[in-house]
């Protein structure tokens, strides 16, 4: 059961970093926030880059990873600006969505079919979304659905779930034409680079505030590469549903992480909300 251990610490380690980033960093621009992030665990990445197998690559792994990076970095930015904004408790559950997004990509777009399980994980996601407001229905039973896009880091992490559930597809197919590990750290690594490129461009951001906390920083890109290898570990010895659908876990770590860190109210609520959305995420990877 070594890919379940994985698994978790991949979710334990996201969910550290975000607490990381918001405890440490918040008074930081969101590109500054996860240029952070990437920039220290470069030292890492390279170094893994260099222990790995390396894959015959072809034109669809390069293609994947050019279409995939701008958006990456797109949904990137509005995961760290909405982990900026708002409390853990409130964002983090709403990555529950990428799964939803995928399937009705699929259905309205490719045409696929939808079973049971994929509705009923539907239904528990947006339940669950529901239950993270639920004190709020007090006054209006639509209270809680409107509360999701007046809390800005609700609705930001709805547009990371959103653009998540296509570079996933583009992760997979570029997968397929090399291999878990080396997809992740060539991935994470180019992202890193990327980002950093777009430096000069970013209104308000100082080289300084990257270095001015090095411990922290160091910490963070420790634990960020913890989390890619430990994920591309655990899937290479499982099938790729069954371990996503346990790093998903996050969701709780993160509810639990704000309340324990950063004192963040109506825990229970918000607790009982992600765990009935993760649910949702298994009935969807499991058996959707």
């Amino acid at each position: 059961m070594l890919w379940l251990t994985l698994s978790l610490a991949a979710a334990l380690c996201q969910s550290v970093n975000d607490a990381i980033s918001k405890g440490c960093f918040s008074h930081l621009t969101a590109y500054e926030m996860g240029l952070i992030r990437l920039l220290y665990a470069i030292p890492y990445l390279l170094a893994g880059l260099a222990i790995i197998p390396r894959p015959p690559v072809d034109g669809v792994f390069w293609t994947s990873i050019c279409i995939g990076l701008p958006l990456e970095l797109t949904a990137f930015l509005c995961y760290m600006r909405a982990i900026k904004v708002s409390p853990l408790s409130l964002t983090i559950p709403f990555l529950a969505f990428t799964p939803v997004f995928v399937i009705l990509t699929g259905f309205f777009i490719l045409g696929e079919t939808l079973n049971a399980f994929g509705l009923a994980g539907i239904f528990l996601i947006v339940t669950g979304s529901y239950f993270l407001n639920l004190s709020k229905a007090q006054r209006n039973p639509m209270a809680p659905f409107k509360a999701v896009f007046r809390e800005q880091g609700s609705w930001l992490m709805l547009i990371t779930a959103l653009i998540y559930s296509f570079t996933a597809t583009l992760g997979k197919l570029a997968i397929r034409h090399s291999s878990p590990q080396f997809f992740a750290v060539t991935y994470f690594l180019l992202l890193s680079l990327f980002s950093g490129a777009l430096f000069p461009l970013m209104p308000g951001a100082k080289i300084s505030h990257l270095y001015r906390r090095p411990v922290p920083g160091i910490l963070s890109g420790m634990v960020l590469a913890g989390m890619i290898f430990s994920h591309t570990l655990a899937i290479s010895m499982i099938q790729a549903a069954y371990m996503i659908s346990v790093k998903r876990t996050s969701l709780l770590f993160g509810v639990l992480l704000g309340a324990v860190i950063f004192r963040e109210q109506k825990i229970r609520e918000r607790l009982t909300g992600a765990a009935v959305m993760m649910c949702g995420v298994l009935l969807i990877g499991l058996f959707g």
